[in-house]
């Protein structure tokens, strides 16, 4: 998004979002065939990078932070059923994405969130030079914390807010950049300051039904992509959550507000977006890329795909692959391996 669009809300496809976070390669599923509308902000300062991300639809996203990086930032706006791992969390709290681990949150619709991308070597400094220099990260206290509850919760606040409005509002000159970089080693610090000094009521907590619900919905997922290439039945996606099918339903609706059989179709559509969107059109056809995701009936596909993304799937096949999309990483293979 250029400088002058900062903060409006323009029509958006899955690939903008998935490329946002640079380092990582993200898979998203939208919740919901609308148009979708997002103001999508990135800028690289020094060896971080600095996003800014708002829309007008829900999604469900899974990613994993490489090695060598790490993940911070905050949700300012989280509507309509937020949530990390089932755990549901609300405006105002802070997160840390550490390596080594698949992440997955829902963000709601009309939602908005500041993140932050950092090596990994440069937080395990700055945590050495504040608390102690032979001492591991406590990954725990850092993963999600409530900025409302403290000065240093009010202080980042402000600090994520700052950066911001300097990046993408203000005009840009030689000094205005030394001073954004210096802005963001202090956002770095105060960062773990608050998650290190926030107490137990301070960190959004997952309930035992609703842990039980996202171990569901997670269980059916893996045998959704594993076998997106047939037809898939309700009672198989029973057997594989070991549930009722009331239970399997009521889970889906407690945590994405849609049906197993809703979210199904979603996910078939948004991995042939995600497909086309990549592909060599001399090298691959539509209809390969619809039946490798069981959408057996292309008229039909056609007519959902273009309801949901604003053009037909030949239109998305026919666009050039996004210079930021890679070969599959190896953070990919991890996650979804």
């Amino acid at each position: 998004m250029t400088a002058e669009n900062a903060g409006a809300l323009l029509p958006q496809d899955l690939i903008s979002l998935t490329g946002v976070l640079k380092v990582c390669d993200m898979e998203t599923v939208v919740l919901g065939a609308h148009h979708k509308r997002a103001a999508i902000d990135s800028e690289v300062v020094g060896d971080s990078v600095f996003c800014h991300i708002e829309t007008d639809f829900s999604f469900r996203g899974r990613f994993a932070i490489p090695s060598d990086w790490c993940l911070l930032g905050c949700l300012r706006d989280a509507k309509n059923a937020s949530g990390c791992a089932g755990t549901p969390i609300s405006s105002g709290t802070a997160f840390t994405v550490f390596p080594g681990s698949v992440s997955e949150f829902v963000f709601g619709a009309d939602s908005r969130a500041i993140i932050m991308l950092v090596p990994l070597q440069r937080l395990k400094q700055k945590f050495a030079r504040l608390v102690h220099p032979e001492l591991e990260i406590p990954a725990r206290l850092l993963a999600m914390f409530s900025l409302a509850g403290s000065q240093l919760g009010t202080t980042l606040s402000a600090n994520f807010e700052k950066v911001h409005q300097h990046l993408f509002r203000d005009s840009r000159t030689a000094d205005s950049v030394s001073l954004v970089e210096k802005e963001l080693d202090t956002l770095l610090e105060n960062h773990l300051l608050a998650g290190l000094s926030a107490q137990s009521d301070d960190r959004p907590q997952c309930s035992r039904g609703r842990r039980a619900h996202y171990q569901i919905v997670q269980r059916a997922e893996i045998y959704m992509r594993e076998n997106m290439r047939r037809v898939i039945y309700l009672d198989e996606l029973c057997k594989a959550a070991g549930v009722s099918e009331r239970a399997l339903r009521y889970a889906f609706d407690d945590l994405l507000g849609l049906s197993p059989n809703r979210y199904l179709s979603m996910l078939r559509l948004c991995t042939a977006f995600r497909a086309l969107a990549v592909a060599d059109a001399s090298r691959r056809s539509v209809k390969s890329v619809a039946l490798s995701c069981g959408l057996w009936d292309l008229s039909r596909f056609a007519d959902h795909y273009r309801h949901t993304f604003g053009e037909l799937p030949r239109d998305t096949l026919m666009r050039a692959p996004p210079a930021e999309m890679s070969p599959p990483s190896a953070a990919r293979e991890m996650a979804y391996g």
